[in-house]
């Protein structure tokens, strides 16, 4: 068993600048070389019941070492690739178990040492090329020298090697279910339902478990640490690491577990010294998440895009070793947008459109005869609406709309219009709109920028009440209405009462005050007074006033409430 050590140690000379032991599993040793990180830094030994990380340059081997002291031991060993194809084998290498001196009972120099070590090719066990997580296990390995071999041939990448000779007792990764696949149980337009059965960890071996859920475009993930590269700010997780300056082996912060719960148990780690590794600042990226969710196994993603291929993964990871296991994962296309019914319009006919809160409507225009101007007028009745407006695909207009708005566009020969309108968050949205190439016969009237009614308090006595208006230079039809309202006016009621599209025909004849015609060519004077009069004393009422234009559609101006006097 001397000559063993020797052999190892020798072999490991030009990789590190200071004698090393070699990691066994007897327990104090093993603690005490857990304890070391340093130890690990940049040193072809594999720790016996511990997953280090490591990293391969492109098309430039590496190898590994670790030693089985006893005959008919049990081994386990697991190679992740985190993101690139892996090229792995694992041999056993044969060494001499007694000196060949002549007198002396001394073990050979350790230059003849290796020199018979590099002779010896070794006996290759298990080999492996791919990007899956992959095992060997065996439950009866004879003694010696382990070599494993790691080879990249697309790019340089990061892997994690984990290596035990007690594999029933360590069982530091999560275990799964037996059925392990991730299930869709609900979709939608917007959102995907996952399940999944939980890990037996929990529930037997009484360890804390945490799902993450990682969502993407691309393709399912077989491992954690391929998320975290695909995370990476800056492609930082694939820089070159620097051996004991940026990059630890022991450095289990990727999984989200706090450090505190590191190091309770034999084989894993105490909490990492904040002198060692580099910390990695991972920022959110459009094409690809990471949740964590605790413990439960089920879960809703939500804001996704219709129509949309999504890959869906699941790992469970070990509270107490960080180590994660992941799912069979699954993808699903969510649903399609509900197919909008689009609205033909008529070159001059008035089209009313009730668009849902945060819904869409679309109409198309395509005027019959050739043309060098199209207008659009656009009617909004409650909340503001959002219009666009395309011609032949391209974009013209874009813009929120509120109360009457014209929109003049340069024609084109044969052009078609396709006009999308979008509700407001607040509430749905009614809406009257007209498309013609002949603006100079619409039936909208034109209003004045400030569609108020302002009222004169000093006018007011116990039976009338005196308001005024703005008009515009086109000579247009007014007509005022009033109504008895309660004192607790609600906004409800003010609501629905605003509602500009109801015209003068939805209101009863008693409440008509009066109409009249009204324009002035100067705009500073086209302002209108009216006093309306046989009110009740203390009472308060709803005065509303209509334009007209010629072709006979009203709009409402924004409706005014006043009090009359109780004593005059």
């Amino acid at each position: 068993m001397v000559l063993l050590h020797w052999c190892l140690l020798w072999l490991l000379v030009p990789l590190s600048s200071r004698t090393q032991k070699l990691p066994t599993r007897d327990e104090e040793l093993f603690q005490m070389q857990i304890r070391d990180k340093a130890f690990f830094h940049d040193s072809s030994v594999i720790p016996d019941g511990a997953e280090i990380s490591s990293y391969l340059f492109r098309d430039t081997p590496r190898r590994y070492f670790f030693v089985v002291e006893e005959d008919n031991t049990p081994l386990s060993v697991i190679v992740t690739p985190c993101d690139a194809p892996l090229e792995w084998k694992l041999s056993l290498q044969e060494l001499p178990e007694e000196a060949s001196g002549e007198s002396s009972g001394e073990p050979e120099p350790l230059e003849q040492q290796k020199q018979q070590v590099i002779r010896e090719e070794g006996t290759e066990l298990f080999s492996y090329t791919g990007n899956d997580v992959e095992y060997f296990t065996s439950s009866s390995s004879p003694s010696g020298l382990y070599q494993l071999e790691l080879l990249s041939t697309e790019k340089d990448t990061h892997f994690k090697v984990y290596a035990t000779t007690t594999p029933e007792s360590d069982q530091p990764y999560p275990e799964l279910p037996y059925d392990p696949r991730v299930d869709v149980t609900s979709l939608g337009r917007t959102t995907v339902t996952l399940a999944w059965k939980p890990s037996p960890t929990a529930s037997l071996l009484r360890q804390p478990i945490q799902y993450c859920v990682v969502i993407n475009k691309e393709h399912n993930f077989k491992s954690l640490c391929a998320v975290e590269a695909k995370l990476s700010v800056d492609d930082a997780f694939m820089m070159a690491p620097k051996p004991g300056v940026h990059f630890s082996p022991f450095d289990f912060a990727h999984f989200g577990f706090p450090p505190e719960n590191l190091g309770k148990t034999r084989g894993f780690l105490a909490k990492p010294s904040p002198k060692l590794g580099r910390h990695v600042y991972l920022r959110p990226r459009a094409d690809i998440q990471k949740i964590c969710i605790g413990n439960k196994n089920l879960f809703t993603v939500s804001d996704l895009k219709p129509d949309t291929q999504y890959y869906f993964d699941v790992f469970v990871g070990n509270g107490n070793s960080n180590m994660s296991t992941a799912y069979v994962g699954t993808f699903a296309r969510t649903k399609e947008e509900a197919k909008q019914t689009t609205v033909e319009l008529k070159d001059g006919k008035v089209t009313d459109v009730f668009v849902k809160r945060k819904g869409a409507k679309f109409l198309r225009f395509a005027p019959v005869s050739s043309h060098q101007k199209v207008t659009f007028f656009v009617h909004s009745c409650l909340d503001a609406v959002q219009v666009q407006v395309r011609r032949d695909g391209k974009l013209l207009l874009s813009q929120n709309v509120e109360d009457v708005r014209q929109f003049q566009l340069r024609g084109k020969p044969k052009a078609k219009y396709l006009i999308r309108l979008r509700g407001s968050k607040k509430g749905a949205s009614m809406l009257k709109l007209l498309a013609t190439t002949k603006p100079s016969k619409h039936s909208f009237p034109s209003l004045p920028e400030d569609t108020r009614i302002k009222a004169f308090d000093r006018l007011r006595t116990c039976s009338s009440a005196t308001v005024a208006w703005l008009g515009t230079q086109e000579r247009n039809k007014f007509c005022i209405y009033k109504k008895e309202v309660d004192d607790n006016y609600s906004e409800d009621q003010k609501k629905r009462d605003q509602n500009q599209c109801l015209g003068p025909d939805a209101r009863k004849k008693s409440e008509k005050v009066l109409c009249k015609y009204f324009h002035s060519e100067n705009l500073q004077k086209a302002v209108t007074t009216e006093t309306i009069r046989g009110l009740q004393p203390g009472k308060s009422y709803l005065l509303d006033v209509y334009v007209i234009g010629h072709g006979g559609h009203s709009v409402k101006y924004q409706s005014k409430v006043v009090k009359t006097r109780k004593l005059c």
